[in-house]
């Protein structure tokens, strides 16, 4: 492979030009048809073989036009303090904003009249009007959610207090502002890691024009391919991290060839060949933990894992290629002033990363102890993780959706804002059975009259727990109703939906590691032609992920700095958090492995001893490898600022998983594992290294003979045939 990639590497160098512009074509290209294609509503959401899907699909075949899965959207209103909502001048604003809101959208299916369905509280104080809508949340255009909150400002200029919940508000968080922040550190990183703005440059260029071919792309299928704008989203913030990274890593192998004396061409060449042999391998790491996602079996998922992996294998391609162009046109400024005054000597000089390999080596059994345990005691708190998606209970105390829920609550009860949908598939006989069934069941505040469909074989009816949605004992009523009952009832609604969706993400875990971590393991055995280096890599990556975990079990869970963090509600873990950051930070976490452990082993297959190849992959890879991980860092921790407390936990996750996998498992367990195994850690037993495909991703055959490949074409072939 090093040889193929090396020889790739010249070509796009010579033929700078054509490959820029091939690129150029296909980014203009790809604007072009995302430009032209038709608007795309957000992915539907669905998941396959639920009760609450089953429920879903059973109302949508009985009770057709209901858009029985549609956003809905709860206005509520609360009376001056000594007044009451059954005043008549109260009374008469409120079906004003009744009648606004069935005109306000097109979207809109119903809207119920807080009078006619007794949505009064006891004490008269708080009524609440719902209005549902034909499609989700994620599918309602800006201009209908204005209609919604216009409708209410009336009604709070005569007095009234006006909030509004519901998944109707629910908007694909704007992320806009973080991919800035993340790019304008990744700007002053790469500027302080080259001391050049044209080398710091070309990652950054790349990058985006990958991102920016991904994107396109996915906005030009979507709507063909039912793909969400939250695909997109991935899409750009692993695009943008792998992008940056791939690029970085084989400009700063060229600078580190160029050092040595090499002659342009060759250096990119040289740089193609080795580092571009790990901008392979960490590529395949990260699709294959993208792609895997479909274990999950939910489509929306699914979509999001192939669609990120596409921008993923893009990224590679413009590492590979694009870079060695750009390498051509950017000549000796891809050199820092200082470092084209500097002797190919000066890099014989020890930096931080050889003091810091050297330290390792002689204490490595301190060093792995500290690791180790320190990441233990931050596992801890993983052991308490409860799962579950957030509601509006935990939105900041500011927002309408957070006073909204708090005044049903006081108003109705907390399980109002979360009430459970059952439909019985049966006639009026069996739907009275079930209903009086589920009243007598612990935790059920209320359970409403039967609603039939025209055919009278099936039967809608709300249950109203006596718990908010997103708790234990809401969770266990939903499990209660679906025992007791018989085959012919099911139990849906958000709440159910929600509850559903964490079961199936809880049970898709461990499948999902062995997977991913699977096929990673024996892809690592190709590459490091060892069996301890792949499994102390995974074992290393699970340390910190269930460290990173805990971290965010005790931010968001039990509250600790959680005014730090702007933390305002603790609650559940967001349910898709686990595999999301498996997923994401796996991809990352083996980019770093591959580029600095590949390092160590082209020094160890050069000859060098190996507590000396520790050194020398520490002396070329830590500082990139630094320099990557803090971008990446910065990138995340852009989305702690966000209100969304889904995206604030995201980014939050992802922040200090990359910060204890790059710094704490790949700076220093992973020196000191290979320290104490010394020559064993690339031990290969003979009948497996026979199996295996040999790719020489360190490039040994270019040291024996791509020396020979510089010149002309006559006499590269007197030099190979001598």
């Amino acid at each position: 492979m090093a040889t193929f990639l090396y020889t790739l590497g010249r070509f796009a160098f010579r033929r700078r030009r054509l490959v820029a512009l091939l690129w150029v074509a296909l980014l203009a290209l790809a604007g072009v048809a995302a430009s032209s294609a038709p608007t795309a509503a957000s992915s539907s959401f669905s998941i396959p073989g639920t009760e609450a899907q089953k429920a879903f699909d059973l109302l949508d075949e009985r009770f057709p036009g209901t858009s029985a899965d549609g956003a809905t959207a709860r206005v509520v209103f609360k009376a001056p303090e000594g007044e009451k909502m059954t005043d008549p001048a109260h009374r008469a604003e409120v079906r004003k904003v009744v009648a606004e809101l069935g005109s306000g959208s097109d979207q809109v299916a119903s809207v119920v009249d807080p009078y006619q369905a007794k949505a009064i509280s006891r004490d008269g104080t708080i009524a609440y009007t719902q209005v549902s809508y034909k499609v989700s949340g994620m599918e309602l255009a800006e201009k209908d959610r204005e209609a919604l909150t216009e409708a209410g400002e009336k009604a709070e200029d005569a007095g009234l207090t006006v909030e509004i919940g519901g998944d109707a508000l629910q908007a694909a968080p704007e992320t806009g502002a973080s991919e800035v922040i993340g790019v304008a550190v990744a700007a002053v990183v790469l500027v302080i890691t080259f001391g050049s703005l044209v080398a710091a440059g070309l990652p950054l260029l790349t990058a985006i024009i990958g991102v920016g071919i991904g994107v396109s792309t996915i906005t030009a299928l979507a709507s063909t391919l039912d793909l969400g704008s939250t695909t997109a989203t991935l899409a750009t913030m692993i695009g943008l991290a792998v992008g940056i990274d791939y690029a970085l890593f084989i400009v700063s192998r060229y600078r580190a060839e160029l050092a040595e004396g090499r002659d342009h061409e060759e250096a990119a060449g040289r740089a193609t060949g080795t580092a571009g042999s790990a901008v392979v391998f960490a590529g395949l790491t990260v699709v294959i933990a993208l792609v895997g996602l479909a274990v999950v079996n939910i489509p929306m998922l699914s979509k999001m894992g192939f669609a990120a992996a596409g921008t993923v294998a893009i990224a590679v391609l413009i590492a590979l290629t694009l870079i060695p162009a750009l390498l051509g046109f950017a000549g000796k400024r891809v050199l820092g002033r200082k470092a084209r005054k500097q002797t190919a000597q000066a890099d014989d000089k020890p930096n931080m990363g050889t003091r810091w390999a050297r330290f390792v080596l002689r204490r490595p059994v301190a060093v792995l102890l500290a690791g180790v345990v320190g990441l233990g005691a931050l596992a801890v708190p993983a052991t308490s993780l409860e799962m579950g998606l957030p509601d509006d209970g935990s939105q900041p105390t500011s927002t309408t959706q957070r006073k909204a829920y708090d005044l049903l609550s006081d108003g109705f009860g907390p399980g109002f804002n979360g009430p459970l949908l059952v439909v019985v598939d049966g006639d009026k006989a069996a739907a009275d059975g079930t209903a009086k069934e589920i009243a007598g069941l612990d935790g059920v505040a209320a359970v409403t009259p039967a609603t039939y469909n025209k055919a009278g074989d099936t039967a809608m009816i709300t249950v109203i727990p006596e718990d908010r949605p997103s708790s234990t004992e809401t969770e266990d009523l939903v499990h209660s109703i679906r025992d007791t009952s018989g085959e012919n009832v099911h139990v849906t609604g958000a709440t159910a939906m929600n509850i559903d969706f964490s079961q199936r993400m809880n049970d898709a875990l461990v499948p999902y590691l062995a997977l991913v971590v699977g096929l990673a393991f024996l892809l690592l055995m190709v590459v490091f032609r060892s069996v301890l280096v792949p499994l102390k890599a995974a074992l290393g990556f699970l340390l910190s992920v269930v460290a990173a975990l805990g971290a965010v079990v005790a931010v968001f869970q039990w509250g600790w700095l959680g005014s730090l963090f702007g933390v305002e509600q603790t609650g559940p873990i967001m349910s898709m958090m686990p595999i999301f950051m498996v997923g994401v930070v796996f991809g990352l976490a083996m980019d770093y492995e591959v580029f600095l452990v590949t390092r160590m082993r082209e020094a160890y297959v050069h000859g060098e001893r190996p507590g000396q190849a520790i050194v020398t992959g520490f002396r070329h890879g830590a500082r990139v490898v630094t320099a990557a991980a803090v971008i990446m860092i910065a990138v995340f921790a852009g989305f702690i600022g966000s209100s969304e407390q889904m995206v604030k936990m995201i980014g939050f996750g992802l922040a200090i998983a990359v910060f204890f996998d790059a710094f704490v498992v790949r700076m220093a367990i992973v020196p000191a594992v290979l320290a104490l195994l010394g020559g064993k850690a690339w031990w290969l037993p003979r009948r497996l290294d026979r199996l295996l495909p040999s790719v020489d991703v360190e490039g040994e055959k270019l040291g024996r003979g791509a020396d020979a490949q510089t010149g002309d074409g006559d006499k590269e072939r007197e030099l190979v045939g001598a």
